[in-house]
């Protein structure tokens, strides 16, 4: 008797609460709204999370506030999203480092990526471009391989799983011997390349574009499995190497468990910036494509995604630190 009592107690409080919690996420939201980008300012996530940011803010009539949480991979700024209340007030701009290649990258990864948030949409898809010094010796990427095995050990920078994947396939599908080097972020990696601490580095498209239409970095090559339509030009590098790839994505993110309103409301927002044509146009104009994917679909893809960095850091020869 005492269960039954327990049981409906249990019900009776489910009932009173329900309305309360269908009304918060209708009110949703009440104060300021929070999205930690967990890599440097200036880099592509932080990019798209301004603008996607800025557009929040107007339709909701709160502050929302970008914060940078940078280091170790991401999972800095991951591992405090993962550990917030999941009430829809702090977010993350994921990537495919934090949620997928770190799994491969980091020992004790003080998240799970799959099962410590709840997707809300993934925004867009870019690539990566190999980046030397405008004075680099090898012009194009013919060229860029020639040097590189006669000259063994040049230094690359990274600082981000894809990036750190990706010089691991300048060796194992490119059998050039290269040194990888560590960064905070790939922006301070950039830097370097331009300063000529280290020759080359990986960088996503938001970074490479404007510094190479300035003269003052060189495209080799890019990420993607076949040429990028934002620069028809620049060959793939899967040309000189065949089965290179590094597609790399961004998307939002909050702490699981929060309610499903609240993620809908912020999906069905966010999906309306992503269809505006002036969204895509300045997208575009930082190297990104607009590639959204709804709540399900994008929890489903980011198990897939773990499954494939894991095997492209396996076959690349990187092991967890």
């Amino acid at each position: 008797m005492k269960l039954r009592t327990g049981v409906l107690s249990g019900l009776l409080l489910m009932a009173l609460a329900a309305p309360h919690a269908v009304a918060a996420a209708d009110d949703y939201p009440q104060r300021q709204i929070k999205i930690i980008v967990p890599f440097p300012a200036g880099a592509g996530p932080d990019q798209v999370a301004r603008m996607l940011g800025q557009y929040l803010q107007e339709r909701f009539g709160q502050t929302v506030v970008i914060e940078n949480r940078a280091g170790a991979l991401g999972s800095i700024g991951a591992q405090e999203v993962a550990r917030s209340a999941p009430d829809g007030y702090t977010l993350l701009m994921g990537t495919n480092t934090t949620q997928a290649a770190n799994v491969a990258m980091l020992k004790n990864l003080p998240y799970d990526p799959a099962t410590d948030f709840a997707p809300i949409i993934r925004t867009v898809t870019t690539a990566m471009v190999l980046i030397v010094k405008p004075d680099f010796p090898a012009k194009d990427l013919t060229q860029f391989m020639e040097y590189a095995h006669a000259h063994p050990n040049l230094t690359a920078g990274y600082g981000s799983g894809a990036s750190q994947i990706s010089i691991g396939q300048l060796q194992s599908r490119g059998g050039l011997s290269v040194i990888a080097a560590s960064y905070r972020g790939v922006p301070q990696a950039v830097t370097d390349v331009m300063g000529g601490a280290i020759n080359l580095a990986f960088a996503d498209f938001s970074l490479a574009i404007p510094q190479m239409k300035g003269g003052t970095l060189r495209g080799i090559g890019v990420t993607s499995p076949a040429r990028n339509e934002l620069t028809p030009d620049l060959p793939s590098l899967a040309e000189a190497m065949p089965g290179f790839e590094a597609t790399i994505w961004y998307g939002l993110l909050a702490p699981a468990g929060t309610p499903a309103p609240v993620i809908n409301k912020l999906y069905a927002e966010s999906a309306k910036f992503l269809a505006m044509p002036s969204t895509r146009e300045k997208l575009a104009s930082v190297g990104v494509i607009v590639s959204p994917m709804a709540p399900d679909e994008f929890g489903g893809f980011i198990r897939s995604e773990i499954t494939r960095w894991t095997a492209d850091a396996k076959a690349a020869g990187i092991e967890a630190k």
